[in-house]
C-alpha cells in the first residue's frame, strides 16, 4: 500500500471503472463529453495531485469548461488521496501493532518455556532431596535398631556371662567330686548305671552352658555399631557367627551347608557386615516354607573381589518383585511379617564397603543372593 513517500500514479488513486464514472457524473454537470487522458495533448487541461500531473482532461467542443471540471476532479483526488493515506496509516500501525503482539507473544512462550523448565529442574533438586531424608531416616532407624541390639548383647555379657561361669565351674567340680565319690562307694553293680547317668547329665549341662556362652560372644559382634574406623574382618568367621544366632533363634533345625573358602580378611565394620548376613540369611530361611536347605559359599572371584553366595530352594521371588527387592520398605511377606528394610540396609552397607549386592530367583525353584565385596 502507498504511504507518504510514495508518487501514485492516478490508477492508484482511481481505478479505471471509477474514473469512468466519475467523467460520466462530470459529463451531466458540463452536458459535454469528457475524456482523461494519462499521456500529454496540448489542448488539454493537466489534472495535478500533490503538485504531479497525472493526467490531462479534455473537452473538445468546450474547452472553457475543461479548466473547471480539471479543478473538480483534482478536489476529488485531493480526498481521494487524504482517504487512502489514512487507510494505509492505519494497515502500516495495526500491522506494526501485530507484529508487536507476536514479538511479545513469543517473548511470553520463551519466559513460559524457561519457567517449566525451572519448575521441572527444582521439581528433580526437591525430589533427590526427599529421597536423601527417606534414606538418611532409613540409616537412622537401621542404625538405632543396630544399637539397641548392641545395647542388649552388652547387657547379655554382663548379666550372663557371670552367672554361666559360676555354672560351669561348679558342674565341673561336681564332676570331679562325682568322680572321688565313685571311687569311695561300695563295688554295688545297682550304683554304677546311676554314677554313669549322673556324669552324663554332668556332661550335657556343661555342654549346654559353653552353647549358651558361644551365643553371648556371637551376639558381642553385631554390639560394635559405634565402630568409628574399617578393622580387619574374617568372613568366614563372620558367616559362621550369623548361622549360630540363626540357629540359636529358629525354633526348627535348621539345614545350613557351608563351603567356606581360604579368604583375607577384608577391611570393614564386622557389625555391619554381619547384619548384611544376617538380613539375606534370615530372608532364605523364611524362604524355606517346608523341609529344605541353604547353602552358604564363600570364594575369591573375579578382579579380586571376595564372593559370599547364599542360595535356598525355597519359594522363590516373583519376576514382578525383582525390580523392587532394594526399595525401603517394600517386602513380599504378609503384613506385619517384615519392615521391608533388610535388603535396602544390606545394599547400602554393600556400597559402603564398595561392594554390590545381585538378586537371582525364580518362583517356586529358589533365590540365589551373591554378595561381592572389593578388598581394600
Amino acid at each position: 500500500m502507498l504511504g507518504f513517500e510514495d508518487d501514485p500514479q492516478l490508477i492508484d488513486l482511481l481505478p479505471v471503472e471509477r474514473q469512468q464514472r466519475l467523467l460520466q457524473l462530470l459529463q451531466a454537470l458540463v452536458t459535454q463529453p469528457l475524456s482523461l487522458h494519462e499521456h500529454y495533448r496540448d489542448d488539454a487541461e493537466p489534472v495535478e495531485f500533490n503538485l504531479e500531473t497525472l493526467g490531462w482532461l479534455h473537452c473538445p467542443q468546450q474547452p472553457q469548461v475543461q479548466q473547471a471540471a480539471a479543478r473538480v476532479l483534482e478536489f476529488v483526488l485531493f480526498y481521494v488521496g487524504k482517504y487512502r493515506l489514512a487507510a494505509n496509516l492505519h494497515h502500516d500501525t495495526t500491522e506494526a501493532s501485530f507484529a508487536e503482539l507476536q514479538r511479545q507473544n513469543a517473548a511470553l512462550q520463551a519466559s513460559e518455556a524457561r519457567y517449566r523448565e525451572l519448575s521441572a529442574q527444582l521439581q528433580t533438586r526437591v525430589d533427590e532431596q526427599v529421597k536423601v531424608i527417606e534414606q538418611a531416616q532409613q540409616q537412622l532407624y537401621e542404625t538405632a535398631r543396630l544399637r539397641s541390639i548392641g545395647q542388649l548383647a552388652a547387657g547379655v555379657a554382663h548379666e550372663i556371662n557371670n552367672p554361666i561361669g559360676f555354672i560351669a565351674s561348679n558342674l565341673r567340680v561336681a564332676g570331679d567330686y562325682l568322680d572321688e565319690l565313685g571311687a569311695k562307694l561300695p563295688d554295688d553293680p545297682a550304683c554304677a548305671p546311676l554314677l554313669k547317668d549322673f556324669k552324663d547329665l554332668l556332661g550335657e549341662s556343661l555342654s549346654g552352658t559353653q552353647r549358651i556362652a558361644a551365643i553371648v560372644t556371637d551376639l558381642k559382634t553385631f554390639s560394635n555399631i559405634d565402630q568409628a574406623d574399617f578393622v580387619p574382618c574374617d568372613l568366614n568367621a563372620l558367616i559362621g557367627t550369623t548361622c549360630h544366632l540363626l540357629q540359636a533363634e529358629s525354633s526348627q533345625a535348621l539345614h545350613i551347608e557351608l563351603r567356606l573358602s581360604e579368604m583375607p580378611h577384608l577391611a570393614g565394620y564386622p557389625a555391619k557386615i554381619s547384619q548384611v548376613f544376617y538380613n539375606v540369611l534370615d530372608n532364605a530361611v523364611k524362604a524355606l516354607a517346608g523341609p529344605g536347605s541353604i547353602r552358604v559359599t564363600s570364594r575369591l572371584g573375579g578382579g579380586g573381589a571376595l564372593e559370599v553366595i547364599v542360595e535356598d530352594n525355597g519359594c522363590g521371588i516373583p519376576a514382578a518383585d525383582l525390580p523392587r527387592l532394594f526399595e525401603p520398605f517394600f517386602t513380599t511377606r504378609p503384613v506385619g511379617s517384615g519392615t521391608g528394610l533388610g535388603l535396602s540396609v544390606a545394599r547400602d552397607t554393600m556400597t559402603a564397603h564398595q561392594g554390590e549386592i545381585l538378586v537371582h530367583s525364580r518362583l517356586g525353584t529358589g533365590t540365589r543372593v551373591t554378595l561381592r565385596f572389593l578388598c581394600r
